[in-house]
């Protein structure tokens, strides 16, 4: 039995749903299947019973889950102490996030970390959109945020708030006094985009998906909001962008208005699972703890 396969039991024992267990844990459901599986044979016992419609504790499982649960408490805590006993959070923590992106989380989260860890200095660093990854790809920084999708594959994220989708448009656009537009009605419109180097997430912007077999009419290349507006401004083309976007970057000669069927951006907090340093690991930590309470303020 490993501690691991012990922390997945006390997920799904917690959750009871294979898909939200699977999230928190940043692994499949096939392979948390399998390692529940593992840990039943192991001891010949029946933790879980399942059917199609749900997941539930068996009477072992659910004696033993609180037993799992202070366990792993015991565990974090003796390795927490071990880490500060040894002074190894001292220093200097580099994280990155993405230019307009999670402006009001990064202060926040900053702040409840400082406070934590006074002995830690927090240098935030801004990246523009030509490098969506906010220095994690290069390692310029060892824990990000930023606005997936971004071609990180081995690295880890921790969902912070999710944002619905508005088009950014010159004021005297055709749509520009409606309510809401939907992604069709903008496809044909020249847009304003962010460079190459972005890779997915520039498409993604681009709303790649939703235009089939219709390239995109580039109007401008920008790396900045400030690019981007100007050039909207301008009447050059349009944009698609975010709702906390419109908040912090409304200029006159442009217009934001939702689009409505277009699923929700998200931001992210996100570092190497296998390069993370102590700092970064300690950061990590005060947010899993403050969003698994329910208390991201």
């Amino acid at each position: 039995m490993t501690l691991r396969q012990l922390r997945y039991f006390a997920v799904l024992g917690q959750e009871l749903n294979y898909r939200r267990a699977a999230e928190k844990l940043f692994i499949t459901q096939p392979a948390l299947s399998t390692a529940i599986k593992q840990l039943e044979h192991q001891f010949g016992v029946l933790l879980f019973r399942r059917n199609t419609r749900e997941v539930a504790l068996t009477d072992l499982g659910a004696a033993w889950l609180p037993q799992v649960q202070q366990a792993i408490s015991g565990v974090d805590a003796v390795v927490d102490n071990l880490v500060m006993l040894s002074g190894t959070r001292r220093g200097v923590l580099r994280v990155g996030y993405l230019i307009g992106t999670g402006a009001d989380l990064l202060f926040r989260l900053v702040r409840h970390f400082e406070a934590a860890y006074p002995d830690v200095t927090v240098e935030p660093i801004e990246f523009d959109f030509s490098d969506p990854t906010a220095g994690l790809a290069d390692g310029t920084t060892e824990v990000a945020i930023i606005r997936p999708p971004v071609d990180l594959p081995e690295h880890r994220m921790l969902m912070l708030d999710s944002e619905s989708w508005v088009a950014c448009l010159p004021r005297d656009h055709r749509l520009a006094g409606r309510e809401e537009v939907t992604i069709a009605e903008l496809l044909d419109d020249p847009i304003v985009c962010a460079p190459l180097t972005a890779g997915m997430w520039r498409d993604y912007w681009l709303a790649m998906d939703a235009r089939g077999n219709r390239p995109p009419t580039i109007a401008a290349v920008a790396a900045t909001y400030e690019a981007e507006t100007t050039a909207i401004a301008r009447g050059l083309g349009i944009s698609f962008t975010t709702s906390s976007v419109a908040r912090f970057y409304d200029r006159p000669g442009i217009v934001y208005v939702p689009i409505a069927d277009r699923p929700p951006s998200h931001t992210a907090l996100a570092w190497h699972p296998a390069n993370v340093t102590p700092q970064a690991d300690a950061l990590v930590r005060l947010v899993q703890d403050q969003w698994n309470s329910g208390d991201p303020e």
